[in-house]
């Protein structure tokens, strides 16, 4: 398993386990859209994930919740450069994510201070984004999903033929290998394997149990199981804001499963969880 990852100007390592910490700048995304209407309100917000405890912030200006609608790179821009910048004058320790699918965003995200560009698509639906992030030597995460932005998080395409991670692998490992003969070096690539995204809670569940399978590929992997709908499913609670624990409990069998850096909404509960998880397994590594 490796325990570092390359991102534009520094590298992260992940012999601790890394909590992605998630702001989203939309009116529109699924647990938490419109709640952050201003810098100053992003700001507070980004303040208190690096309080308590997330090592990376991940900035998202388009929401990829079931039925979102698309925008356009002009309304994406005006949502995540003014808060990008803020944050890489307030927070220049902390490594910065831009979740988009547009390399216009991300380069423009870059220059305002991101390190990591984070692509639900993997690369599907920009066919420039391979050449931007490579030229700006970013760290970037390849996420498994199908579709586009407005589809790519319902079950229009959750069809699979048998086992699920076998599409799972398969599809990631052409968006993993077309990404590295575009000239992504591979300590910069981390892969997620896309809960919720073309999977019904099913899918998620099965995919997440056998994770072991893609951590084998000697990447960094990302699990984001964050107020999923399997979670909901799960545990009987409907409002994906009210999923913590059932979260926490996601996040920490990802761990436990070999996912080394945790996307997530609620940072307090995760980053304590997971180093309580840490420590045990290391204590019985002694």
């Amino acid at each position: 398993m490796t325990t570092s990852w390359r991102v534009r100007g520094r590298t992260l390592s992940t012999e601790r386990p890394l909590v992605m910490g998630i702001v989203n700048v939309t009116p529109d995304s699924f647990s938490d859209g419109g709640q952050l209407p201003t810098v100053d309100a992003a700001i507070v917000r980004a303040e208190t994930l690096v309080h308590e405890g997330a090592d990376i912030l991940d900035v998202g200006g388009e929401s990829t919740r079931p039925r979102a609608e698309s925008v356009d790179a002009d309304e994406e821009l005006r949502r995540v450069i003014p808060f990008m910048q803020e944050l890489s004058r307030r927070f220049p320790e902390v490594p910065l994510s831009i979740d988009t699918v547009k390399s216009r965003v991300a380069r423009e995200a870059i220059d305002a201070g991101a390190h990591i560009v984070n692509d639900v698509s993997a690369f599907r639906l920009d066919p420039e984004m391979a050449s931007t992030c490579s030229k700006l030597q970013v760290g970037v995460v390849l996420m498994h999903s199908r579709g586009v932005v407005d589809d790519m998080a319902t079950y229009a395409h959750a069809e699979y033929d048998g086992d699920p991670m076998d599409a799972v692998l398969t599809e990631l490992k052409a968006s993993v290998d077309d990404a590295i003969s575009k000239g992504i070096a591979r300590e910069r690539i981390a892969v997620d394997p896309g809960l919720g995204f073309s999977k019904m809670p099913v899918h998620s569940l099965r995919v997440l149990g056998t994770l072991p399978r893609l951590v084998e590929w000697g990447f960094p992997v990302i699990v984001g199981a964050s107020r999923k709908r399997f979670v909901g499913e799960l545990t009987g609670v409907r409002e994906p804001a009210a999923r913590v624990f059932g979260s926490v409990g996601a996040a920490v069998a990802a761990y436990e499963l070999g996912a080394r850096i945790l996307r997530v909404h609620d940072v307090a509960a995760t980053r304590q969880a997971i180093d309580v998880a840490d420590a045990v397994r290391r204590a019985g590594e002694e």
